[in-house]
């Protein structure tokens, strides 16, 4: 006689929150592997300008991990959407996968470490540098990692 009264039932939808942030960061991180990561630049104020030669991330071995990494976050992500939202907690290995590779980048031989680094003062400047894309992606493997596991541990 009073059903209805009784409220209904959580919608499934609302609690697919982080296997859908599981999917954009998955996204982003795929993206972020065409970006640049390192680069070497050339400066003197001798002649006011300089030189800069960039290091996608997919030029490197290392990028081409990430963006695999990537693409299983994301398909992690789409199968947690499509099914039961814990399924996107499967997408903590490989965000945990890209930022170790992201952080293998910085300290092995392939990434900016090795690169050569000459200061003459004003007159010449050759160094290595970190580009945004490598933040980016380290940003977007932390964010799939946390959000992984949010999506197993909170009730949204």
């Amino acid at each position: 006689m009073a059903d209805y009264l009784q409220s209904a039932p959580a919608k499934p939808t609302a609690r697919r929150g982080y296997a859908l942030a599981v999917v954009v960061a998955g996204a982003l991180l795929v993206f972020c592997a065409v970006l640049p990561w390192a680069g070497l630049e050339v400066r003197s104020e001798l002649i006011g300008g300089g030189l800069a030669n960039d290091i996608r991330g997919i030029d490197d071995t290392y990028g081409v991990y990430t963006l695999v990494s990537g693409l299983v976050a994301l398909g992690c992500g789409v199968a947690g959407l499509l099914t039961h939202p814990r399924v996107a907690a499967l997408a903590a290995l490989p965000g945990a996968v890209a930022a170790a590779v992201l952080v293998l980048f910085m300290t092995d031989g392939s990434g900016v470490r090795d690169r050569l680094s000459v200061d003459l003062g004003q007159v010449l400047s050759i160094g290595p540098t970190v580009k945004f894309g490598w933040f980016a992606a380290m940003g977007c493997a932390v964010a799939i990692v946390v959000l992984s596991v949010l999506a197993l541990v909170r009730r949204a």
